[in-house]
C-alpha cells in the first residue's frame, strides 16, 4: 500500500492490547541465544525488527522454534555463537545491529553485517571504538564510523576498563554490557559524557540479571561486569507490552476524549516509556494506572496545555508529544533530544517538516523542537513517513482534529507494529454494541441511538437474512456450510439508509418474509458463515462511530466496544409489543401464542452452541419493561456521553 487515507475523526475510546516490546524482544533473544540452557519466551513481538534478529540467530547457528501457542523456544549456545562465519542483513533494526556487532566482535569469527541504506547512515563509531579497546578487529566497508561492517577473529585483551561515549545512543552501552560476559574477564565500562535514555540501560541490566549476570552500577558513569560471568537461562521469560507503542493510544485518549486503556504495560513496567503518561498528565490529561495497564482521558475542563519537557529519558515516546502539541494551548518544547537526529531518519527535521504541513509553527535546534499549533489544522495533508514507523504512528493522531489526511508508506509500521492502523481505527470509530432477546426492541433503539449521535448503524441480523435470501435464490442447501460460507464471503450486499440491497436490487421486504426468517435462523447458526461475515461486519466501524445491533456484536465482532448494552424486557412486555405491532399491520395475533413462542425462542437462543443469548460481563443492563422507546434511547445516549464525553460536544 503506497498510502493510507485517514478520515476526519473527533473521538477515541476503547481498549488496546499492546504488542510485545521491541526492546525487550531483541534483548531477550540475544541473551537466550548466548545462555546455557533452553529459554521459553512468551509474548515475543512479531514484527520486522524481531524477524531480522531471528534470521541472524539462525545464520549464527542458534536453534529455535515457535510453538502453536506463539511461545518461542531458544536453545542457547552457552557462550559464543556456533557459526564462525556469516553474512547478516539486519534491515534498519538498530536493536539487532548494535548488540550483534558487540557479541560477534567477541565471538572469534569472521562476519559481515549490513542493512538498508538508512542503517548505513546511522553512526556506530562509538561502539566500534569501545570494542577496539579490548582488541576487537572491526573494519568499515563503507564510510568511516558507519555500517556496513566486517568483523574478523582477534586476540582480545583483558584491559579491565573500557570507555564508551553516551551522548549519541544508549544502544552502544547496552551492546557492550551484553557482550562483555563472553570475555570471562572483569571489566569496568566508563561512560564518557552524558548518558541518554537511561531507562533503556535499566532494562538491559534487569534482563542481564534475569540470565544470571549482575552488573554493578556506579551512578550512570561506571558499570562493573564481574569476572567469570556467564548467562544461564531462567527457563521462561515473558515480554511486556510495548510502552513506546502505548504512547499513541494514550495520546488518542487525551486528545479524543477517551477513555483509552492500554493493556500490557503499567505501574510495574520496567520500561521507561511508561513515563509518557506523566507528560500527558502535565498537559492536563486524566491518567489512571494499574500494575499492567494505563488509561487516558481528555481534561475534565478545558483543553490540553503546552509543556516544556526534557525528552532525554523517553526519546521515542517524546515524538508522540510533538504531534499532541497540535492540540495544546501554547508552545510545546521538547529538549535534549539529539538522539532523534540518528534514528530511522533525522526525526527533528522530519517532524518539523510534517508538522508545518498541518499548519503548525515549528522551530528547531540541534537537540530541541518547539511546536505552536495554528488556529486550525490544515486539511488534506499528505504526511511523508521517511521509512520511519514512529513518524507514521505519531501523525495518525492528527486526524483527531477533524481533518482528513494521508499517511504515505504506511507499511513502515511493520518494523514494530504491523497491526497499528487496525488498532487505531478501533479507537477513533467507537462502537456501541446492543444485544438482547427477541422482541426486546433492540433494533428500534439501536437505529434511533445511531441517528441521535450521528453514528453509522449496523443491523447484523439483516446480513444473515441477506445470506439466507441469496441461498434460497441460488438453490444452495441450508445445511451446506461450506457453500453458504463461500456465498457469504462474496455477498453483493449493501445498505442505502433503511433499505437492504442484494446485487443492486431492493430486497428490504423480501428478507422479512417468513421463509427468509426461518432460513436466516439456520444460516446464522453455522460457524463458517459467521466467520465469513466477520470482516464485512467490522468494515462498518468507521468515523464518526457505529451502533451495532445483534447477538455477538459485543462478545465477538466488536469485543473492544467501549459501551455494550444488554437490552431486555419481561416476556410479557415483549409479547404485548409484538401483539401491537402485528395488529397495527392488520395481521391476526394471539397473546398466549406469542408468549409461548417468545419463551421457546429465549430457551433456544440461550442454548445455542454458536453465539448464545447471554449478557456479557461488561455490558450495561437496560430493562425496558416500563420504558418507552424514547426513554430507552435517551438512557443509551446518556451512557454513551458518560463513556465518551466528546460525543456531547458534537451531538
Amino acid at each position: 500500500m503506497e498510502f493510507l487515507e485517514l478520515p476526519p475523526a473527533r473521538l477515541a475510546a476503547g481498549t488496546v492490547r499492546l504488542p510485545g516490546s521491541k526492546s525487550l524482544s531483541n534483548r531477550y533473544l540475544l541473551l537466550a541465544a548466548l545462555a546455557h540452557g533452553e529459554t521459553r519466551i512468551r509474548g515475543l513481538l512479531e514484527a520486522d525488527d524481531v524477524e531480522r534478529m531471528l534470521e541472524a540467530l539462525t545464520a549464527l547457528g542458534i536453534v529455535w522454534r515457535r510453538e502453536e501457542s506463539g511461545d518461542l523456544l531458544v536453545r542457547g549456545s552457552g557462550g559464543a555463537f556456533p557459526a564462525r562465519q556469516a553474512e547478516l542483513f539486519l534491515g534498519n533494526a538498530g536493536t539487532a545491529f548494535r548488540p550483534l556487532t558487540a557479541a560477534l566482535a567477541l565471538s572469534g569469527g569472521h562476519y559481515r553485517l549490513s542493512g538498508v541504506p538508512r542503517m548505513h547512515e546511522r553512526p556506530i563509531g562509538d561502539l566500534v571504538d569501545a570494542l577496539r579497546q579490548i582488541g576487537a578487529d572491526i573494519r568499515y566497508l563503507g564510510e568511516e564510523g558507519f555500517p556496513p561492517l566486517e568483523i574478523r577473529p582477534a586476540a582480545l585483551r583483558h584491559v579491565g576498563r573500557v570507555t564508551v561515549r553516551g551522548e549519541a545512543s544508549s544502544q552502544f552501552l547496552t551492546a557492550l554490557l551484553m557482550a562483555l560476559p563472553l570475555t570471562g574477564a572483569a571489566t569496568t565500562v566508563k561512560v564518557a559524557g552524558e548518558l541518554i535514555s537511561k531507562p533503556y540501560i535499566d532494562i538491559t541490566l534487569s534482563l542481564m540479571a534475569r540470565f544470571g549476570v549482575a552488573v554493578a552500577r556506579q551512578g550512570w558513569q561506571a558499570f562493573e561486569v564481574p569476572a567469570a560471568a556467564g548467562y544461564r537461562s531462567p527457563g521462561e521469560v515473558s515480554i511486556e507490552g510495548d510502552a513506546s507503542a502505548a504512547s499513541y493510544f494514550l495520546a488518542a485518549g487525551a486528545v479524543g476524549g477517551g477513555p483509552v486503556r492500554v493493556l500490557g504495560a503499567g505501574r510495574d513496567s520496567i520500561q521507561g516509556d511508561v513515563r509518557f503518561a506523566e507528560a500527558l498528565a502535565a498537559m492536563g490529561a486524566r491518567i489512571e494506572m494499574g500494575a499492567d495497564w494505563i488509561e487516558a482521558r481528555a481534561p475534565l475542563h478545558g483543553g490540553l496545555k503546552a509543556v516544556t519537557l526534557d525528552g532525554n529519558a523517553i526519546p521515542d515516546a517524546a515524538m508522540t508529544l510533538a504531534v499532541v502539541a497540535l492540540f495544546a494551548e501554547g508552545t510545546t518544547r521538547l529538549d535534549n533530544i539529539a538522539s532523534w537526529r540518528v534514528k530511522e531518519t533525522d526525526r527533528i527535521a522530519a517532524m518539523s517538516t510534517e508538522l508545518r504541513k498541518l499548519g503548525a509553527t515549528v522551530e528547531e535546534g540541534s537537540d530541541w523542537i518547539a511546536v505552536t499549533p495554528g488556529p486550525s489544522l490544515a486539511p488534506g495533508a499528505a504526511i511523508d513517513t521517511y521509512d520511519d514507523h514512529r513518524m507514521a504512528m505519531s501523525f495518525s493522531l492528527a486526524c483527531l482534529g477533524g481533518v482528513a489526511l494521508r499517511i504515505n508508506d504506511p507499511k513502515c509500521v511493520n518494523k514494530t507494529f504491523p497491526e497499528y492502523f487496525q488498532e487505531f481505527a478501533r479507537l477513533v470509530a467507537p462502537v456501541i454494541a446492543i444485544d438482547g432477546p427477541a422482541a426486546s426492541g433492540k433494533g428500534t433503539v439501536a437505529a434511533r441511538v445511531a441517528q441521535a449521535l450521528g453514528f453509522h448503524y449496523l443491523d447484523s441480523g439483516a446480513l444473515y437474512r441477506l445470506v439466507a435470501l441469496a441461498a434460497l435464490r441460488a438453490g444452495t442447501a441450508l445445511d451446506d456450510e461450506a457453500g453458504l460460507a463461500r456465498l457469504a464471503s462474496t455477498l453483493p450486499a449493501a445498505f442505502a439508509g433503511d433499505r437492504a440491497l442484494l446485487d443492486g436490487a431492493d430486497v428490504t421486504e423480501a428478507i422479512r418474509s417468513e421463509e427468509c426468517s426461518v432460513a436466516a435462523s439456520r444460516v446464522a447458526a453455522l460457524p463458517a458463515v459467521r466467520a465469513a461475515l466477520l470482516g464485512r461486519q467490522r468494515a462498518w466501524q468507521k468515523p464518526s462511530g457505529l451502533v451495532a445491533e445483534g447477538r455477538d456484536m459485543g462478545s465477538v465482532v466488536f469485543l473492544w466496544a467501549p459501551l455494550k448494552i444488554y437490552l431486555t424486557a419481561s416476556v410479557e412486555a415483549r409479547a404485548e409489543r409484538r401483539y401491537k405491532q402485528l395488529i397495527e399491520k392488520g395481521m391476526s395475533a394471539n397473546m398466549a401464542t406469542l408468549l409461548q413462542d417468545l419463551r421457546e425462542r429465549d430457551a433456544r437462543d440461550s442454548a445455542r452452541a454458536v453465539a448464545p443469548l447471554q449478557r456479557n460481563a461488561d455490558a450495561e443492563l437496560l430493562d425496558t419493561t416500563a420504558m418507552t422507546v424514547e426513554e430507552a434511547v435517551a438512557w443509551v445516549v446518556d451512557k454513551a456521553r458518560q463513556r465518551m464525553p466528546q460525543i456531547m460536544a458534537r451531538s
